[in-house]
């Protein structure tokens, strides 16, 4: 729900539907509900309704982690902050809809890049509480985990507005944003369960190279963040920029390819160590 929400966002700030509404909150031009047909007024009060749900189930979430059994400390606070900055989410929201040009900072880039980074940060500590809430991992998991990772970077890039492939109209900063948040998810968990790896150890893979996993995965996230602010309209985009964001992709894919290399490598010497016929 939160993966699609932050899509739907994309996609109204892109249409410019995000000023739709009459600058109206929570009303939309003078209704609760406004007419259901394709249209500005429409894909602004859908994204609302959506981010209205997608924060009540974030809330049961972090009561489900306090009064279920066997959650650890770590998955009760993932939730809880998530919860806790929640607010901070809808105020700057509610900000860049309704005070455009009432008070300083309403829908301008500071305000922008503070909306995206607070739904990141709230993403990732969702992600973070279903991965620790879902039990101990494994190195299958862990192998998995970059898989994904280096998926969802690679198709990303497909969707950038760096790179010359599509046209990048709304559908597509959609899809760059479904796909960047689903290699970001990834990437969380690489360095989670690399992180697990190195305290507690997995069967078949030793701390060293979880280790070398976790930093590569973590270098990879910091440059795919800064492909997903250079996805919204928080600089001129110029050539210079491009070739910045170009780098930036390129080092999250070499990154996150590494860090899935690399527990390769480690499956393969496993199996090559592995005894025959009883010696």
């Amino acid at each position: 729900m939160t993966l699609v929400l932050f899509s739907l966002g994309v996609y109204t700030a892109a249409t410019g539907s995000g000023l739709a509404c009459q600058a109206q909150w929570p009303l939309c031009s003078d209704q609760l509900i406004p007419a259901l047909t394709i249209n500005p007024d429409f894909i602004e009060w859908f994204h609302r309704a959506w981010a209205m749900v997608t924060g009540f189930l974030i809330i049961g979430v972090a009561g489900w982690t306090w009064l279920g059994s066997g959650f650890e400390r770590r998955t009760k606070l993932a939730a809880t902050l998530a919860v806790a900055i929640l607010p901070l989410q809808i105020t700057v929201g509610a900000i860049t809809v309704t005070l455009s040009g009432l008070v300083p900072g309403g829908y301008t880039v500071s305000t922008h890049a503070a909306h995206l980074v607070v739904a990141l940060t709230i993403f990732t500590l969702l992600g973070l509480a279903t991965i620790w809430g879902g039990g101990r991992g494994t190195a299958r998991l862990l192998r998995a985990a970059g898989g994904i990772a280096v998926a969802g970077v690679v198709a990303s890039a497909a969707f950038s507005r760096a790179v010359p492939f599509l046209t990048y109209a709304p559908p597509a900063q959609a899809a760059f944003y479904i796909t960047g948040l689903a290699g970001h998810l990834g990437l969380v968990a690489t360095v989670a369960y690399a992180t697990e790896a190195v305290r507690v150890g997995y069967d078949g893979l030793d701390a060293g190279t979880a280790g070398t996993v976790r930093a590569l995965a973590v270098g990879s996230m910091g440059a795919l963040v800064g492909t997903l602010l250079l996805g919204r309209d928080l600089v001129l985009y110029t050539a210079v920029w491009q070739q910045v964001n170009l780098v930036a992709l390129g080092v999250a894919i070499a990154l996150a390819a590494g860090a899935a290399w690399t527990l390769r490598g480690a499956d393969e010497m496993r199996d090559g160590a592995a005894p025959i016929g009883g010696d």
